[in-house]
């Protein structure tokens, strides 16, 4: 998968996020990078063995207050991490990189990393 391709899935998981999501995004760009910068992974706190498939940076809207003139906050969905996992398996990239945005859709509207995962488990049980 090039990475091209790889921005193409990203793309498509937005496009297809439900209306309740879609409609209360605001000043948030999604994008797809290449590799987490050492950075990234020391702010995502992704413990030793794990990796890092997504990171919101911004201010969630639940600590905006006077929100104004602000650059847009950012979710990166990082292609390597996420095709290291589960390449050659297209469904389980999809369903990764689909996964991941919502996960960091969940921290931009201000949820925490316990609660999103709460969400995520009820979410399967469906």
């Amino acid at each position: 998968m090039t990475f091209g391709e790889f921005e193409e899935v990203v793309g498509q998981a937005v496009a297809e996020l439900p209306e309740e999501f879609a409609k209360n995004l605001t000043n948030v760009e999604i994008v797809a990078e290449i590799w987490p910068t050492e950075e990234d992974l020391a702010g995502g706190r992704a413990g030793r063995g794990y990796h890092l498939f997504g990171l919101y940076r911004g201010v969630p809207h639940t600590a905006r207050g006077h929100y104004n003139a602000a650059l847009p906050d950012k979710i990166a969905i990082f292609a390597g991490p996420i095709l290291e996992a589960f390449w050659p398996n297209m469904q389980a990239v999809r369903q990764q990189i689909k996964a991941t945005v919502l996960h960091e859709i969940g921290h931009h509207f201000g949820m925490t990393e316990d609660q999103i995962r709460k969400a995520e488990r009820n979410r399967r049980r469906f």
